[in-house]
Order: C-alpha cells, then structure tokens, then sequence
C-alpha cells in the first residue's frame, strides 16, 4: 500500500469511528511504524481535514449544525476534577477541550472529548497514575472548558450546576 492509499485509509476510519483510533494501532494495521502514522496525520491536517489527537487517540469530530458550544470560564483546584467533569457529562455534555492562558506561551490549548462516565474515570486515572500536573495548575485553578450539548436546557443545567458547586466564574 503506497502512501496516498494509507492516508485516504486512515481517513475513511477516522470518518467512520465512533470511538479514537490509536495511532499505534493503526500503525500495526498497516503494517507501518507509529512515526508514520504521525506523518500520515500531519499531511491531512495540511490538507484541511479536523483531525484531533486525544488521550485516547485520533478521531474527526462528527459536525451537528443543531448543537451548541460555549466555552466556560471555571476555576477549582485539581481534586475537584472529575467532579467538575461529571457537572457536565451527566447532563449530555461533552468537555472538548480544555484551554489556559500562559504568561509566556499565551493560549494552550488541550483536547479532551470527554463525553462519558468513563472517559472521566480514565482521565482521572491518568492523571494520577502518570502524577501529571494538570494544565490548570499552570494558572492556580483558572481554566476554560469549550462544551458542546444538544439542546440549550442541557447547557443551562450544566451552568446552573457548575455555579451552584462554586467552578463556575463568577462574572460569567
């Protein structure tokens, strides 16, 4: 399989997925190194394709018109993670990103696509077992989430929820 045909593969799987695909395991599938994988994505990106990297792995965003996106402004320490994440998934919500402003960097930006009771346990669990420091540990617990629902009560629910528990920002 030459070059073009392994990329038009990996789009079609990615388009097709429900679930993200690990650039390890593609690479297997094919026969190739991960390091080609990561090449192959690169040129689709260049070519204008979403694609995202995950915790979890590659994925292309499904595009609904009818849903909605706002990105909140929150602020909570690190053992009120999942807490936090669940505020949100339970109410349909799914926690696209999570974004921090740097003194020196700026905007950093972190895919998270976490919709699931699941994908937070496993967040969670990451996060303890590689010890990692959380981006909003970066900006003393000052973070913002892009959240995306299907329907403008689900969001009122997760904001009325999230300020009731005291992560939401006040001026919001």
């Amino acid at each position: 399989m030459g070059a073009k045909e392994r990329r038009q593969y990996i789009e079609n799987l990615l388009i097709n997925s429900e679930t993200p695909k690990k650039g390890q395991d593609i690479a297997e599938k094919l026969h190739v190194t991960r390091q080609v994988i990561v090449k192959d994505i690169a040129i689709l990106r260049a070519q204008g394709l979403n694609i995202i990297a995950t915790p979890e792995g590659y994925l292309m965003p499904k595009v609904e018109e009818k849903n909605i996106c706002k990105i909140l402004p929150l602020s909570h320490n690190r053992e009120d993670i999942g807490d936090e994440l669940e505020c949100i998934v339970k109410y349909g919500g799914i926690v696209k990103d999570v974004i921090v402003e740097h003194p020196l960097y700026g905007e950093i930006k972190a895919m998270l696509m976490i919709k699931t009771l699941y994908d937070i346990q496993s967040f969670v669990k990451k996060v303890k077992e590689y010890n990692a420091k959380p981006l909003l540990a970066l900006t003393r617990g000052i973070h913002l989430h892009t959240i995306e629902v299907d329907e403008e009560e689900n969001m009122n629910k997760i904001i009325k929820e999230l300020k009731d528990k005291g992560y939401l920002i006040e001026e919001y």
